[in-house]
C-alpha cells in the first residue's frame, strides 16, 4: 500500500479517526466529540506521536527500534500487523468497529473490536488473536488499545497536563493523587533537536497490578487532564486479576497503552495451537473536551451499560449486615435476634449474617470451606432463625468466601489436588488458606451444591461473596504459565457467578475483598454491588465515601453506616451520611441505641428511601475536586436525570467557612432548604453571581460531615460542555429552618448538622 487510508468512524457521540499508513499499520489519530469542527478533524492527520493500535508481543521477541520491551509499544509483531479490512456493526444498544490485521511472518491474525454504547463518549476495546500458522505460538502480551498523540500540542505538552492516579489499599480505598508529567519522568528532552532519527526516549510511567487482589495497590484506572480542565482522558481496565497501563513519550507527545497481564510484569504467557484463539481483557477509554467530572459522568453511564441487568440496581434495597462495628464475626442466635427488630424499625430490607455463622468458636479463619451452620451458635437451627427474619419482612443473607478453603478444613481433603492453586506440585498456602481453582469441574460441582443448599434449604436470598487472601504467583497446574492459570480461574469464577444468577434471578450477590481490594469492572459487571471499605472510623471513611463513585457506580457503591450508643448525635448522623449517596450498608450496635438515637438513624434511612431512585441514574460530580485523604473539606454531588442535584459536604477540620462552587446554577435563583435531621438548625446562602453555596457553620464546629442539598429543574448534565445552565437570573437567598426531605449534612463534636435542599425558582 503506497498511500495512507483514512477510516472515520461516527458513533453519534464520538468520531474516531484512524489511519492506515503507507506501512499498512493501523493507528488511531484522534478521538473527538461528534460535533467537532472540520478544522479540528483535519489537524489530526498532521499530528506527530501516533502509534500502532495494538500491542502484541510473541515469546522471544523484543523491540526492533524505539523504546524497549519493558514498554507495551514498539514490538516486532506490532510493527508487522498489516491492515486487512474493517467492518461496522450496530444494534439497539451500541455500535462496533472490527479491524482485522495480519502478520505474515508469524502467521497470526488479530481482530481489534472497538465498541461505543449509544450516547456515551467511551470506547471499549478488546483484541482477539488467532494462530493461523501450522505451529504453536506463545503470546507474551495482548494489549487491546494504544492511543498516541494524546496532547493537543507536541513538545510543550509536558507542562500542560496533569496525571491523576487512584491508590487503593485496605482501609484507604479510591484515593487519587495528582502528578505532573515531568514528575513521573515524561518531559521535554529536546528530542527533535538531536541529530539522527530519534522517535522516543526510554521514558514511560507504568501502573500495574499482579495477583488476585486486582485493586490491592491501585484501581485499574487513570486520568490525564489539561490543567485548565478543558480536556480529559479517563480510562479503566476490566480485569479481576493482573493488569497494566502506561503513559510514555513518542515523537514528543504522549501515548497511552492499556491491557491485561504480560510476561514482563506478571509472568503471563499463553500458548496457542494452530487454529486456536485468545481474547484480551476489555479496556475502556473516555475522552471529553471538558472537566474531569464530565468524564466520570460518562464512565458511570458506561459502567451501567456493561453491567448485568438486575432489579437490585433499580430498587436499592436497604441492607443490614451484622459485621462492622457490631458483631464483628461472632454471631449467635441471641445476638442476631436482638438486632432484627431494630433493623426493621430502621427500614432494612435485607438482613445479612456476616462471617462466623459456620464455626463453633472464633478460631475459624483457617477452617472455612464446609459452609454448614454451627448448631452451637444457632441451637434452634439456622433455618428457624431465618424463618424468624423472613417473618419480620426481611430477606436473609449470608457471608461466604467461595474461593478459599482453610488448611484445617475437611474440605481440603475432599477435593483433588489440582482443584487448588499450586506451585511446583504443592498447594499454595496464603494466610492459612488454600485458593480454589474454578477451572476445575469438581470445584464448580461442590460450590454449586453449597450455594443451592443455602438457598433451597435455608432460604438465603442475599450472598456477600468475600475474598481475603492475595495470591501473587498464580497457579502452574493445567496451564502454560502461572499467570495464565490465574486469568483462567478469574474468568471461570465470573462465569460461575453469572450462572448462579441465571438459575436464581432474584438472588443478590455483593462483591467484597477485604473491603475494596477487588473493586474492578470485571467483577462489577456481574455482581450487584461492591463493598467499598473495611474502614471503621466514620471521619476517615468520609474520604472513601466521597471518592467511591470514581471507582463504582453510585447504586453499586456500598458504604457502611454503623451508629454506636456511645457516639453523640453528630457522629451517628455522620456515619449515616457516609452511605447516603451510594448504597446504604447499615450495621453498628443498633440493638443498644436509645429510642432517640434509633429515631435519628431511622430518619436518615427514610430520607434515603425518598431519593434512592435518583441514584440509579444520577451522575457524580465533585465541587471541591477529587477528594484527598487528608483534605479538611470534602464534597460529593449526584446530579439526577430530573435535574435535581444532591450534594454532600464534609468538614473534618480547619475553618468553619466554605464556598461550594456549583457552576451549573450560576446566575440562577435557587431556594435552599435544610433537610435532615430536622431538630438541627441550619443556615445557608446562595451566591447567584458566583454560582456558589455557602453553608454557615457555628464556630464551635470541629468536625463536620455532609451537607446534602437538592437542586431541581436544572438542565441535564452534558458530557462535553459541563452542567451548564444558560438562562440568567438574579440574587441569592438565605433559608433557615427545618424540614423533612431528601438528604443530609453532618457535623461532629459540638457542631450543627445540616442538609440543604435547593430548588430553582
Amino acid at each position: 500500500m503506497s498511500e495512507s487510508k483514512r477510516i472515520i468512524w461516527q458513533t453519534g457521540t464520538l468520531t474516531i479517526h484512524l489511519v492506515v499508513g503507507s506501512d499498512e499499520i493501523v493507528r488511531i489519530v484522534g478521538i473527538l466529540p461528534h460535533d467537532s469542527c472540520q478544522a479540528e478533524q483535519n489537524a489530526l492527520y498532521s499530528k506527530l506521536g501516533t502509534v500502532p493500535l495494538l500491542g502484541v508481543r510473541l515469546n522471544g521477541e523484543g523491540n526492533p527500534s524505539h523504546k524497549s520491551s519493558k514498554t507495551l509499544i514498539g514490538s516486532y509483531v506490532s510493527s508487522r500487523l498489516k491492515y486487512q479490512s474493517h467492518h461496522e456493526h450496530s444494534d439497539s444498544q451500541s455500535k462496533s468497529l472490527d479491524i482485522i490485521t495480519y502478520d505474515e511472518v508469524s502467521q497470526i491474525s488479530v481482530i481489534a473490536r472497538l465498541s461505543v454504547y449509544l450516547g456515551i463518549p467511551v470506547i471499549r476495546s478488546t483484541a482477539t488473536i488467532r494462530n493461523d500458522s501450522q505451529e504453536d505460538i506463545v503470546v507474551d502480551q495482548l494489549s487491546p488499545l494504544i492511543v498516541g498523540a494524546l496532547c493537543e500540542k507536541s513538545i510543550s505538552c509536558w507542562l500542560d497536563y496533569t496525571l491523576s492516579t487512584p491508590t487503593n489499599s485496605w482501609f484507604r480505598e479510591a484515593q487519587w493523587r495528582d502528578e505532573s508529567l515531568p514528575s513521573v519522568g515524561l518531559d521535554d528532552i529536546g528530542l527533535s533537536e538531536l541529530p539522527g532519527p530519534h522517535e522516543a526516549s526510554m521514558a514511560h510511567h507504568a501502573i500495574s497490578n499482579r495477583g488476585t487482589f486486582s485493586t490491592g495497590t491501585y484501581l485499574p484506572m487513570g486520568l490525564l487532564k489539561k490543567n485548565d480542565s478543558s480536556e480529559t482522558w479517563l480510562w479503566q481496565i476490566e480485569s479481576s486479576g493482573s493488569w497494566r497501563w502506561e503513559l510514555g513519550d513518542f515523537q514528543e507527545n504522549v501515548y497511552l497503552a492499556l491491557g491485561g497481564p504480560t510476561n514482563k510484569d506478571h509472568g503471563w504467557k499463553h500458548r496457542l495451537a494452530p487454529g486456536q484463539s485468545f481474547a484480551s481483557v476489555p479496556v475502556a477509554l473516555c475522552h471529553v473536551l471538558a472537566h474531569p467530572d464530565n468524564a466520570f459522568a460518562a464512565l458511570t453511564e458506561y459502567r451501567r451499560r456493561i453491567r448485568r441487568p438486575h432489579k437490585d440496581n433499580e430498587e436499592l434495597g436497604l441492607i443490614f449486615n451484622d459485621y462492622m462495628n457490631c458483631l464483628m464475626g461472632d454471631p449467635t442466635e441471641e445476638k442476631v435476634m436482638a438486632l432484627v427488630d431494630p433493623a426493621v424499625k430502621l427500614g432494612a430490607q435485607f438482613f445479612v449474617i456476616d462471617c462466623g455463622w459456620y464455626a463453633d468458636d472464633c478460631g475459624w479463619w483457617d477452617d472455612v470451606g464446609l459452609w454448614e451452620p454451627s448448631t452451637k451458635r444457632f441451637p434452634k437451627g439456622l433455618r428457624s432463625l431465618f424463618d424468624y427474619i423472613r417473618a419480620k419482612g426481611l430477606t436473609p443473607g449470608l457471608w461466604v468466601e467461595p474461593e478459599v478453603v482453610g488448611v484445617r478444613s475437611v474440605v481440603a481433603d475432599m477435593l483433588p489436588a489440582d482443584a487448588f492453586f499450586q506451585e511446583n506440585g504443592r498447594r499454595i498456602v496464603e494466610k492459612g488458606r488454600y485458593q480454589l481453582d474454578y477451572r476445575h469441574p469438581e470445584v464448580i460441582k461442590r460450590m454449586n451444591k453449597v450455594v443451592e443448599n443455602l438457598i433451597l434449604k435455608y432460604g438465603v436470598g442475599y450472598f456477600k461473596f468475600d475474598y481475603n487472601i492475595e495470591v501473587v504467583q498464580g497457579t502452574d497446574t493445567n496451564t502454560f504459565s502461572p499467570a495464565d492459570g490465574q486469568l483462567g480461574h478469574n474468568r471461570a469464577y465470573l462465569e460461575w457467578v453469572g450462572k448462579l444468577y441465571d438459575r436464581f434471578p432474584d438472588l443478590v450477590i455483593e462483591s467484597c475483598s477485604s473491603g475494596g481490594q477487588r473493586m474492578d469492572y470485571a467483577l462489577l459487571a456481574v455482581h450487584s454491588l461492591q463493598s467499598t471499605s473495611d474502614q471503621q472510623d466514620p471521619v476517615r471513611y468520609a474520604a472513601i465515601a466521597a471518592s467511591a463513585p470514581t471507582a463504582v457506580a453510585p447504586e453499586q457503591s456500598a458504604s457502611w453506616a454503623y451508629p454506636q450508643p456511645d457516639w453523640d448525635d453528630e457522629k451517628n448522623v455522620m456515619t449515616v451520611v457516609n452511605s447516603l449517596l451510594g448504597r446504604v450498608h447499615l450495621s453498628g450496635r443498633i440493638d443498644m441505641l436509645s429510642s432517640h438515637q434509633l429515631d435519628l438513624i431511622a430518619r436518615g434511612m427514610l430520607v434515603y428511601k425518598l431519593f434512592r431512585s435518583d441514584l440509579t441514574t444520577g451522575l457524580p460530580f465533585w465541587p471541591l475536586g477529587l477528594p484527598k485523604w487528608h483534605d479538611n473539606w470534602l464534597a460529593l454531588g449526584i446530579a439526577a436525570t430530573s435535574g435535581v442535584r444532591y450534594l454532600a459536604v464534609w468538614r473534618r477540620s480547619s475553618s468553619t467557612n466554605l464556598s461550594l462552587p456549583i457552576p451549573a446554577l450560576k446566575s440562577r435563583d435557587v431556594e435552599v432548604k435544610l433537610l435532615y435531621p430536622e431538630m438541627f438548625e441550619g443556615n445557608a446562602q446562595w451566591d447567584s453571581d458566583k454560582g456558589t453555596l455557602l453553608p454557615e457553620y457555628d464556630s464551635r464546629i470541629e468536625h463536620v460531615v455532609p451537607v446534602t442539598p437538592r437542586l431541581s429543574n436544572a438542565n441535564k448534565a452534558g458530557y462535553g460542555a459541563g452542567y451548564g445552565v444558560s438562562r440568567a437570573g438574579k440574587g441569592g437567598i438565605t433559608v433557615r429552618g427545618r424540614s423533612t426531605g431528601e438528604v443530609c449534612c453532618v457535623a461532629r463534636k459540638g457542631s450543627y448538622i445540616r442538609v440543604f435542599m435547593i430548588d430553582l425558582f
